[in-house]
This record gives C-alpha cells, sequence and structure tokens, in this order.
C-alpha cells in the first residue's frame, strides 16, 4: 500500500506560510500530476481500458479544500475524480489497482476511473453522471445534520453541472435545511467542448448562490492559498450550523474532456497561456520566494512523491486480476430462505 502525508490546515495564515501544510500540499500537488500522467502513459500503451478524465491543471482545487477538511468529513466526487480521492487520503496502490482492473482495486476492479469510492476517507465516490454527486452529498450533509455531528461534506463538480437540474434542487434544500455542505464547482471554462460563455449568461457562476440565500465567491483556483482560505471560511460556517456556501474555483484542465477529446474547440495558444499558471510551478515559486522551503526541499518531496507512484505501478501490477466470475457478487444481496 502507497499514500502520501494527510493534508494539513495551519492554524493560522496561509498553507505557503506553514513548513508542514505546505510540504503535505506539495506532496499532495505532485502526487496528483504524477498520479494521472502516470495513468495518460499505461492508457497509451494498452495497459488500461475504457475511458479516464484527467484533472492535470486543476490540482490547486482538491489540494486546497481537503487541506481545509478532517478525515471525519465527507466528500462526493465527478468523473474527474482522480484528483479529489488523492487530495482525501486516498490509497495509491489500491487507485491504480482499480484503473488496472484488479482484484486488490477499490471497488475490486470493477468501477474503474469514474466510480473509485474510499468510505475510510470520507470519499463517498466519483460519479460518471454530471451533477449526480450533489444530491448525495446534501443528503449526507442532511444526515450528519440529524446524527448531530460537526461533520461537513463537500461536493465537488464542474461548471457544466450548474446547468442541471440535480445542482439546483440541491442547493434549494441544502439553503432551506441550513446543511452543513460545501459545494466546490471547479470551473475549467469548458463543459466537454461547450464554452462556459455560450452555456449561461451569468460572468460568475458563484452568483447563483445569492439565488438560494447563502454566500458564493469566486476564487483563482489555481492558488493552493486562494482555495484554501474561502474553502477554511465556508468549512467553519457549516460546522457552527450557519449553512451552505458554493465556491467557485476558477481553473484549466490541460488535457482533453477524455481520452477522445481531440481538442478542437480550443487553441494550442489558449492552452500553453494557461500553462504558464500552473498551480504547481506557482505554488513551488510562493514557497521559495516566502523562505517556507527552499529547492533542497521542493526536489525531495518531488522526488519521494515520484517514487510512490511509481511503487504504487509496481505493486498494482502485480495484484490478482478481477475476477469475471464475482461481477455480481456485490450487486444483489443474497435473500436467504
Amino acid at each position: 500500500m502507497t499514500s502520501i502525508a494527510p493534508l494539513i490546515s495551519p492554524s493560522a495564515g496561509k498553507v505557503s506560510q506553514d513548513v508542514e501544510a505546505a510540504k503535505a500540499a506539495l506532496e499532495s500537488l505532485m502526487a496528483i500530476r504524477f498520479f494521472e500522467e502516470a495513468v495518460d502513459g499505461l492508457f497509451a500503451r494498452g495497459l488500461m481500458h475504457g475511458t479516464m478524465h484527467l484533472s492535470i491543471g486543476q490540482e490547486a482545487v482538491a489540494t486546497g479544500v481537503c487541506a481545509a477538511l478532517r478525515r471525519t468529513d465527507f466528500i462526493t466526487s465527478t468523473h474527474r475524480g482522480h484528483s479529489h480521492c488523492i487530495a482525501k487520503g486516498a490509497d495509491l496502490t489500491r487507485m491504480m489497482a482499480e484503473l488496472l482492473a484488479k482484484q486488490t482495486g477499490y471497488c475490486r476492479g470493477r468501477g474503474g476511473s469514474m466510480h473509485i469510492a474510499d468510505v475510510e476517507t470520507g470519499n463517498l465516490g466519483a460519479n460518471g453522471i454530471v451533477a449526480g454527486g450533489i444530491p448525495i452529498a446534501a443528503g449526507a450533509a442532511l444526515a450528519q445534520k440529524m446524527k448531530g455531528t460537526d461533520n461537513v461534506v463537500v461536493s465537488f463538480f464542474g461548471d457544466g453541472a450548474t446547468n442541471e437540474g440535480a445542482f439546483h434542487e440541491a442547493l434549494n434544500l441544502a439553503a432551506i435545511w441550513d446543511l452543513p455542505v460545501i459545494f466546490v464547482c471547479e470551473n475549467n471554462k469548458y463543459g466537454m467542448s461547450n464554452s462556459t460563455e455560450f452555456s449561461m449568461k451569468i460572468d460568475q457562476i458563484s452568483e447563483r448562490a445569492a439565488s438560494y440565500g447563502f454566500p458564493g465567491v469566486t476564487v483563482d483556483g489555481n492558488d493552493v492559498d486562494a482555495v484554501h482560505d474561502a474553502a477554511k471560511v465556508a468549512v467553519e460556517r457549516a460546522r457552527l450550523g450557519q449553512g451552505p456556501t458554493l465556491i467557485e474555483c476558477m481553473t484549466y484542465r490541460h488535457k482533453g474532456h477524455s481520452k477522445s477529446d481531440k481538442n478542437l474547440y480550443r487553441t494550442k495558444d489558449e492552452i500553453e497561456n494557461w500553462k504558464t499558471k500552473d498551480p504547481i510551478g506557482r505554488f513551488e515559486n510562493t514557497l521559495m520566494e516566502l523562505g517556507t522551503l527552499d529547492q533542497d526541499q521542493i526536489d525531495a518531496i518531488v522526488e519521494k512523491t515520484r517514487e510512490a507512484v511509481r511503487t504504487a505501478i509496481t505493486e498494482a501490477s502485480e495484484a490478482p486480476d478481477s475476477d469475471p466470475a464475482e461481477l455480481l457478487s456485490s450487486v444483489y444481496r443474497e435473500v436467504r430462505k
């Protein structure tokens, strides 16, 4: 089994100003990037099947938000969910095994990239249905409120999901019942190939929160500190019983929507321009400018994380394949006569 250091929320100040929080955040960023680069390569070699949706370029969102959470808090994810899973503390070997259709995977190799769940770390599951995780998050938040805990639930989703009915229904119920849920929109400008310029009239998705009577904020989704600061405020509100918050994180995916995407709807110049705003490079530069970490410390974390992903690939590849004979073993409940 291979895992990275748990994310830490500094007691005061920003993530980039706290040595241990900065180390954990950088490790999370690098684990997401190396994991996805690895699976991208494995897919190209025909060693992974189906499809997958990579979040390369969006790593700061999952890292910044999950740094504000406790292990007992919950998340719901999306079809582009590797980053959320890793940032919430998933085991890299079990994730890799799932994508390789191995028996040791989180879903015993049956769910694949879009359906990883890890209840032990509070990950209630990725979801191949656009906006599918949003009402699940509202329901989970209702359950926590009814149980009297101060746990919160985060729902990650993309800009395209905000045009689905499930988004609006969940936000309305969360507002009415003051549910401890944070709605996190990863606005990467495109719902598949459809630009947000043509799919909505408003300038910022966060404006939609006002329709339901709770706060909405838009932040730079490529800035770990900005994301974490917004998430920390929203989490504190939720724990105090003050209800939901909508956080819109402006970001960009470097890769296509899925493996079949030929990127015909955006220009190379646009993609290259956004790569200059890469969240990992920005965070490393900030850490060195502030003197939180030096280059040697950063290089050590990068190499440690790269090796962790290599180990995950090796261990997962050696695991037994998922057994087709057990395909339905966890689908139907056995009824004893």
